[in-house]
């Protein structure tokens, strides 16, 4: 059981993206989450009304802005101005899954810039901090001018798998592009393993192709590592691609479970044993298949959001010591 957490000047408050999430993360602080409440005017505008007062608090929103992201945005822009003008003392975003990250810099002509549009709206707004995971690219942290705690779903996923006995030398941790080698070099720490990489090229939005496999993976069991997961494309052709390389078998893990479009059929159809994700993202039951598994993040977050209340580092959050239960 968990023991209460005794701050009155700490509230925990969730919006409607993941309440099961916001439970959990409430839960392994030992507080109760903030009464507020969240309806619709006839015309689909949002309306916010915290019931308690939070004058003077340290408030923590939860509110991934996942699908439908555009909805999930502006209610947690909303109520940021709700507890602003209710005076809250401070007021920090946990924002588990970060959406319009995709688009966090210029790569053709007249291209906006979405992931810098949110951070800028975040802070206009009156954000004093965020809390997020797995970022699409670091860097985006430099687009904000407050504090931002980017913790990391690594260690959970590697422990996962190290309960699984997959771990070691029989295991080829594989990064599925070259962005994504940090990643997967930190998870291949964790489980003393080598990495791969798939040489991939994106010719538009959405769509990948396989072009060579950079390493060692004849015989062995892969493990493939990125941070979101949406139409499943680049997961498996990757997963195909290392199969007829002589793979043994392929596992997969992700820290963002997006899973649009033709995700779901593809990951059946494909030869991955096992996909493994975070709760950052609330699945929807047609979306709870057997091949998926679920870690959550829950403890992890709750343990960021104490340390920060308290002034005390989160650098121990980074450590393949901290576990999920």
């Amino acid at each position: 059981m968990v023991q209460k957490y005794f701050d009155p000047k700490l509230k925990i408050f969730a919006l409607n993206s993941n309440l099961p999430l916001a439970n959990k993360i409430a839960e392994a602080i030992g507080v109760p989450l903030g009464k507020s409440s969240v309806d619709r005017f006839s015309d689909g505008e949002i309306r916010i009304n915290i019931e308690e007062s939070i004058r003077g608090d340290n408030i923590y929103i939860i509110q991934s802005t996942s699908a439908p992201v555009n909805d999930n945005l502006m209610e947690l822009l909303i109520m940021v101005d709700a507890l602003r003008r209710a005076s809250a003392g401070t007021i920090n975003v946990v924002i588990p899954y970060y959406g319009y990250a995709r688009q966090d810099r210029k790569v053709r002509s007249r291209e906006p810039i979405t992931a810098k549009l949110v951070a800028n709206m975040l802070q206009k707004a009156g954000v004093d901090r965020m809390i997020t995971l797995d970022l699409h690219a670091a860097q985006i942290q430099g687009f904000f001018n407050i504090p931002v705690d980017h913790l990391m779903g690594a260690p959970l996923l590697a422990d996962y798998f190290i309960n699984e006995g997959l771990c070691g030398d029989k295991v080829v941790v594989v990064s599925p592009d070259h962005g994504g080698v940090t990643r997967a070099r930190a998870v291949a720490e964790f489980l003393s393993s080598p990495i791969a990489i798939i040489d991939k090229r994106r010719p538009e939005a959405n769509v990948a192709e396989i072009m060579n496999i950079i390493g060692d993976v004849e015989g062995k069991t892969c493990l493939m590592v990125d941070d979101m997961i949406d139409t499943a494309g680049t997961l498996t052709l990757g997963a195909q691609a290392l199969m007829d390389a002589g793979a043994k078998e392929v596992y997969a893990c992700g820290t963002h479970p997006v899973l649009s479009g033709p995700a779901i059929k593809r990951i059946e159809d494909s030869p991955i044993k096992e996909l493994v994700v975070t709760d950052t993202i609330q699945l929807p039951r047609d979306k709870q298949i057997p091949k998926i598994k679920q870690v959550t993040v829950g403890s992890l977050i709750g343990a960021a959001i104490k340390l920060i209340n308290e002034n005390k580092p989160v650098s121990p959050l980074f450590q393949n010591t901290f576990k999920s239960n």
